[in-house]
């Protein structure tokens, strides 16, 4: 192994303890509370070790709160089966054992904008192409929409505030019962005036928030 390798390779390790550490710690305490001195505690290094790979707070909470949700491709999928491989896939991710980056940022959301933001960069990167691979286009931001607040809720509700009823549910009546909410979501069209309302909104919106920065 050549030597110049070594320092690489060891470089690689503490960057991934570090974000190990980093998503744990924001996960239990949120973006907030956490900070670079526990995080670094945590994965047994020194803080300055934190700042020289990732910059700040900031940058660190970013490189940890990376995540592909995978979502499936609608457009080569049955179509009558959509809103069930879309639950199930929320289900792979909840329920399995990378939930870590989700848990922080809909923990940390409600009360950090920079959270707040990373969620919506999700929702534009990742959920609105999904739903744009079926359907009419201009129609795919009010179904993205509707399916994240189904999704989001139920996360919340299961997950964060541990509701009895909501946590017994088990993964099959989870299907069944959400399956055909996404479905009909996926799948029932605006009417022209409706989608056409959504798109000026929508384009108001986003010409406010670039004229603002």
């Amino acid at each position: 192994m050549p030597d110049q390798e070594i320092p690489t390779r060891r470089s690689d390790a503490t960057k991934a303890a570090i974000l190990e550490a980093a998503r744990a710690r924001f996960a239990a305490d949120g973006y907030a509370k956490a900070t670079i001195r526990a995080i670094a505690a945590d994965a047994e290094i020194d803080p300055s070790m934190v700042m020289r790979y990732f910059g700040s707070k900031d940058g660190l909470f970013a490189a940890a709160a990376q995540i592909d949700l995978d979502l499936p491709d609608l457009s080569t999928a049955d179509p009558n089966a959509m809103g069930e491989l879309m639950i199930r896939r929320f289900l792979e991710i909840w329920e399995g054992n990378d939930n870590t980056v989700l848990l922080i940022l809909l923990r940390s959301s409600i009360t950090d904008e920079a959270v707040a933001a990373r969620f919506r960069e999700i929702f534009a990167d990742q959920v609105l192409p999904a739903v744009l691979r079926f359907g009419t286009p201009t129609d795919a931001p009010r179904r993205a929409a509707l399916i994240v607040t189904q999704l989001l809720g139920l996360a919340l509700c299961r997950y964060v505030l541990r509701l009895p009823p909501v946590v017994a549910l088990t993964p099959r009546q989870i299907i069944e019962d959400i399956a055909p909410t996404l479905q009909r979501y996926l799948t029932t069209a605006a009417t022209v005036d409706e989608a056409a309302e959504y798109v000026r909104d929508t384009s108001a919106e986003l010409n406010a928030r670039l004229s603002s920065q």
